[in-house]
């Protein structure tokens, strides 16, 4: 435990990527099996879920830490982070966790606890933190509120791994896809000498694109490059091997029971395929937007009726797999025409080819740009024809082209602290916007300032409080704000009436005054709705 709260530290405190990676080699190659991949699997963000209620475990921590209920409120709020704030109330320093391994610690103490009454619990929990030492506390703490995350990404995890086994990369990523227990054995798997194997259910590991960066002219001869729209779905990996499908999202959860239909697109492709694409609500032989497609996320009982309100298809862009061989490496022009002449070949109805936007020069894939909204879709996606398909997001071959956000000003009418490095600042913010002469709120967002405008934003949610409810502050709605967002639908869960996709800051309005924020009927005419 020592050696992994160590570790921890050692990632937290730096922010060079080599030190990170060197870092993780090194524990990788100290530590047994055991314990390698159980921090494998911590680190890439297969960490448990929260074991123990919160309000048991404040409760049990203020206990511990003999304070009043007020001192240790007080000191979460200017903390924070309830793993680290329980880790700093905490006198004494334990022996450490050097007598026993992370693999003993987890499988004695953390995982136990998911199936302990609160009373076991209790003494679990106040027997562990006075054991451990106050930064092994921190960590642990971390792991049983299920909020353990730290500054790497699994691409980094991957190379410290590489570098400790000599197995490539794109090798270890594949290996990393899909479902796996944290044994040793998978360790030693996972390290072992590449022989070309690939477990038949397993994904490969998705190419991902960078945001465009400058004028697409930039990027050389129109000819040399593939445009396709960017739909707006889910991305999956359709993987057919020994007579079983797979459908994978990119999140690497296996969605197969959700989309029959895609399900059948897989039970149609030969043996040794695999697709890469997107899963869209599909109507009139049109995308049709992503909040129909909502409909169907998470229901956990697929009805005949919303299968038919709202049917699935999926839009191929790739093919990765071809009669069992792998064919990333070679240029996507090649893939493209297996592609298309599978899906020609195939003729089912719900698998549709991503079909190149006709535009031969940049100008004219401008023009075409801007009737994305109009087709459903988030905007176009560059690719190098000669490009192969590579792991995880790289600079160069891939590019995102996406559509301009829909924008409103809005009045911010609510603030709470944010959390982490912002704890002690008002960060998180809820805005407002005009309905019959009254302010309703219209959408949450947290991101898009820089740090003196959030300072800035601070100063003023403290000097105009109205009221506090809990970690609640209403403020006077004098600031405005532009709010950027993806798309818009009507929705009955928010006052308003319409509820928007992924909205930011997009920049302060000191030229504004709150009478000058937008209207719902302005809003509503954003989707064509009235109001």
């Amino acid at each position: 435990m020592r050696d992994f709260a160590e570790l921890y530290r050692a990632i937290d405190e730096t922010n060079r990527t080599t030190e990170k990676v060197t870092a993780m080699a090194q524990y990788f190659a100290a530590v047994p099996p055991e314990d390698a991949i159980l921090a494998v699997s911590f680190l890439i963000g297969r960490r448990p879920k929260r074991l123990v209620k919160r309000p048991d475990l404040i409760t049990w921590a203020v206990e511990a830490a003999d304070l009043p209920q007020w001192l240790f409120d007080e000191c979460y709020d200017a903390i924070g982070d309830l793993a680290e704030t329980i880790a700093n109330v905490l006198q004494g320093d334990g022996e450490g966790g050097e007598e026993h391994s992370l693999n003993w610690w987890v499988s004695e103490r953390l995982l136990p606890l998911a199936k302990m009454d609160p009373a076991l619990q209790r003494e679990s929990l106040l027997a562990t933190w006075k054991e451990l030492s106050p930064y092994e506390r921190f960590v642990w703490n971390k792991l049983i509120t299920g909020s353990f995350r730290v500054g790497v990404s699994q691409e980094l995890v991957v190379r410290a791994l590489s570098q400790v086994s000599k197995v490539p990369v794109p090798t270890l990523a594949h290996r990393l896809m899909g479902n796996w227990d944290a044994t040793p054995d998978f360790f030693r798997y996972l390290i072992a000498e590449d022989e070309g194997e690939s477990h038949h259910s397993r994904p490969y590991p998705f190419c991902l694109a960078y945001a465009l960066e400058g004028e697409p002219s930039s990027l050389g001869e129109r000819n040399e490059w593939l445009a396709e729209w960017k739909w707006d779905g889910i991305r999956c990996q359709i993987v057919r091997r020994n007579g079983e499908t797979f459908v994978w999202s990119r999140g690497e959860e296996l969605i197969s029971e959700r989309f029959p239909e895609i399900v059948a697109i897989g039970n149609s492709l030969p043996d040794g395929t695999a697709l890469d694409g997107e899963i869209l609500a599909w109507g009139n032989d049109r995308p049709l937007p992503f909040a129909e497609l909502q409909k169907r996320i998470g229901r956990k009982v697929l009805t005949k009726k919303i299968l038919e309100d709202v049917p699935a298809a999926m839009v191929a862009f790739d093919l990765l797999e071809w009669n069992g061989e792998d064919l990333r490496v070679q240029p996507l022009s090649e893939r493209r025409a297996l592609l298309e002449a599978l899906v020609a070949s195939e003729q089912v109805g719900n698998l549709k080819l991503s079909k190149a936007v006709p535009a031969a020069t940049w100008e004219a894939l401008f023009e075409e740009r801007l009737t994305a909204r109009e087709a459903n879709v988030e905007g176009v996606m560059l690719k190098r024809l000669d490009s192969p398909y590579l792991v995880g997001r790289k600079k160069g071959s891939w590019w995102k082209w996406k559509i301009d956000p829909l924008t409103v000003d809005a009045v911010l009418i609510y603030a709470t602290r944010g959390s982490g490095k912002r704890a002690s600042l008002y960060t998180d913010y809820t805005f407002g916007i005009w309905r019959e002469g009254q302010l309703v709120s219209f959408a949450k967002a947290y991101s898009g300032l820089t740090d003196a405008e959030i300072l800035e934003v601070d100063r003023f949610v403290r000097n105009n409080t109205l009221e506090k409810f809990g970690p609640v502050r209403t403020v006077k709605p004098e600031l405005v704000m532009e709010l950027a967002f993806e798309g818009i639908q009507v929705s009955t869960r928010h006052k308003s009436g319409v509820a928007v996709r992924f909205p930011r800051i997009a920049r302060l309005r000191p030229d504004k005054k709150p009478e000058d924020a937008d209207s719902l009927e302005t809003v509503l005419s954003l989707l064509g709705a009235k109001a």
